[in-house]
């Protein structure tokens, strides 16, 4: 399926928010998620389902100051 990925289009096999996040390789990184503008909790991502056309923003804290 295509979805948008920060603003980039990607072609993708998963399912839910919780594989896409595996598929791309974020493991067991700590991340924010939005999809479609709205916040999604972590433990929320492996029931929310993904469809074609979807928008998802993955978002990695950094340090500093």
């Amino acid at each position: 399926m295509q979805i948008s990925v920060n603003g980039k289009a990607h072609e993708v096999q998963a399912a839910t928010l919780a594989t896409l996040l595996a598929e791309l390789d974020y493991g067991d990184a700590t991340v924010a998620t939005a999809l479609n503008q709205a916040f999604v909790r972590a433990t929320d991502r492996k029931t929310t389902a993904l469809k074609d056309g979807d928008a998802v923003e993955i978002l990695v804290p950094r340090q500093g100051g």
